[in-house]
């Protein structure tokens, strides 16, 4: 099951809304979609989680390149939602490169990686290794919103509710779960 949700800064506090990502294909429509719901150049945060297997912050201030954080890469490159945030810049490689890790997965909801016909491209040494389990992305994302990278690194299950808490948005974000 996923949760997405945004929070724009906003002089009176944040705000959440619940968000669909059906429609977003790349990581510019998801920072368009959050550009979208700032009314001043304030941050916002698109928060993402898959139950019990991964978690992503991306970080939009005005105009500037989206900042995103991925709790565990490999498991999200097993989602599409995750493959959004898993750019080339994000994961090291050059754009182009395309062996697509993430082509090579099984992105059909099945979130477990495994090919339909059973062929397991992983222990072949397959483009499915270049994906690196754990975190990814800037784990100082939220620094400066009061979540240290440490404290990042060590969230797990229930990571969003333990973000919006930091940030004192823990209600709004609940409005919206």
């Amino acid at each position: 099951m996923y949760f997405a949700a945004l929070l724009a800064r906003t002089e009176d506090g944040w705000e959440a809304s619940d968000t669909e990502l059906d429609d977003v294909e790349s990581l510019s429509d998801l920072a368009d979609l959050a550009r979208e719901a700032s009314t001043e150049d304030d941050t916002v945060l698109v928060l993402i989680e898959q139950e019990d297997a991964w978690f992503g912050v991306v970080r939009i201030d005005g105009e500037e390149d989206p900042r995103i954080y991925v709790s565990d890469a490999a498991a999200a490159a097993r989602s599409s939602y995750g493959e959004i945030l898993l750019t080339d810049e994000l994961l090291g490689r050059e754009p182009g490169d395309d062996d697509s890790d993430l082509d090579a997965l099984d992105l059909d909801g099945t979130e477990d990686g495994e090919d339909e016909d059973g062929d397991d491209d992983a222990e072949d040494g397959g483009s499915a290794e270049a994906v690196p389990h754990g975190p990814v992305g800037d784990a100082q994302v939220l620094d400066d919103l009061g979540v240290s990278e440490k404290e990042l690194k060590s969230l797990s299950e229930d990571a969003l509710s333990e973000i919006a808490e930091a940030l004192g948005a823990s209600e709004v974000l609940e409005t919206v779960r």
